[in-house]
């Protein structure tokens, strides 16, 4: 690789801002393979990532082969909407965990993609592994998409980096979220928007008690925003919400939705002590206070393909559990 005119004097900057889009080698790579000696110049390893440059210089660049991570694979069915040498778009079903922890080591999204993906895999960061962009949570069902290769990881973690990403939820929450509700007018960071658009706007960091989960916070934390409009009420008991993110962060709709008033049908973290009536609902109040999850569906994924530019879109139904539960609330 040639040092150009214009570049920066500094090997790392230069050399990030010289190779090939193509190359799909982010900037904290480039800056593993200086330390580990893979980067050259006259046949001589260059491993200070601040050593001055000139133009005209030749730098080589050794690429190894990606290695394979230590997270076995395993064969567990998976729903692929969409697949290409670049990227995966799975339909998540609850009880999956996207991604291998102390907690939850094997059975993952994860573990599950190696095997599917086998040989196809390309190397991210210099691994042979799937590039996880986002992740749902895992009781949580639906639409996320996987980088099989490092120019796709770059590429989709930049939208995502910048909000271009459209994500849509399904969601079952405890009560109506209405416009006109004064209580709700009276929480900071709500505002109204047309179309009977709730917006909540808040910081979110982790519970100062609790490890586990996340709180709202005003002062610290990860600015963190949610859209919401009510699609079908339930005798004022519960409703239909359609959610989208601005922000993907952890818990964010659960959280939102609950500092709003309105948790959602069978979340034991955040749903709070609130239950459906039976003296309203009757029997059904029993299907909903029973759920066995948080009832929440990523149900709509769109973005740019990474490679190619193309728009894609995606949709998934709703899982059985969820349609059963709309079902016994309508005929309530």
């Amino acid at each position: 690789m040639t040092i150009g005119a214009g570049l920066p004097s500094r090997l790392d900057k230069a050399l990030a801002a010289a190779v090939p889009e193509a190359a799909a080698l982010s900037r904290s790579r480039l800056m593993r393979m200086i330390a580990d000696g893979a980067v050259s110049r006259d046949g001589a390893p260059v491993t200070d990532p601040k050593t001055k440059v000139a133009e005209g210089e030749v730098f080589t660049l050794r690429l190894s082969p990606a290695r394979q991570v230590e997270t076995a694979a395993e064969e567990i069915p998976l729903v692929v909407v969409y697949e290409d040498a670049d990227l995966v778009v799975i339909d998540k079903p609850a009880g999956m965990v996207v991604h291998p922890a102390p907690g939850s080591p094997t059975g993952t999204l994860v573990n599950a993609l190696l095997a599917h993906c086998g040989a196809s895999l390309s190397g991210i960061g210099g691994e042979r592994r799937p590039g996880i962009v986002h992740r749902i949570d895992k009781d949580t069902t639906g639409l996320l998409v996987v980088a099989k290769s490092d120019r796709a990881h770059h590429g989709l973690a930049a939208q995502f980096e910048a909000h271009s990403v459209n994500r849509r939820y399904l969601a079952v929450a405890l009560g109506v979220p209405d416009a006109g509700d004064p209580r709700l007018r009276g929480l900071r960071g709500i505002s109204f928007e047309p179309g009977g658009v709730v917006r909540i706007a808040t910081g979110l960091a982790r519970h100062k008690t609790d490890r586990q989960r996340q709180a709202v916070v005003w002062d610290q934390g990860r600015h963190a925003v949610t859209r919401l409009r009510v699609i079908e009420g339930f005798a004022g008991q519960a409703a239909l919400v359609e959610c989208w993110l601005e922000t993907g962060r952890t818990h964010q709709i659960r959280v939102h939705m609950a500092y709003a008033g309105h948790g959602l049908i069978g979340d034991q973290t955040y749903g709070g002590k609130r239950r459906l009536s039976e003296k309203l609902l009757g029997a059904t109040a029993a299907v909903g206070n029973g759920f066995s999850r948080q009832a929440l569906h990523a149900a709509s994924l769109g973005f740019a393909h990474p490679v190619t530019g193309a728009a894609l879109d995606f949709t998934s139904p709703l899982p059985a559990d969820m349609a059963a539960l709309l079902e016994a609330l309508r005929e309530a």
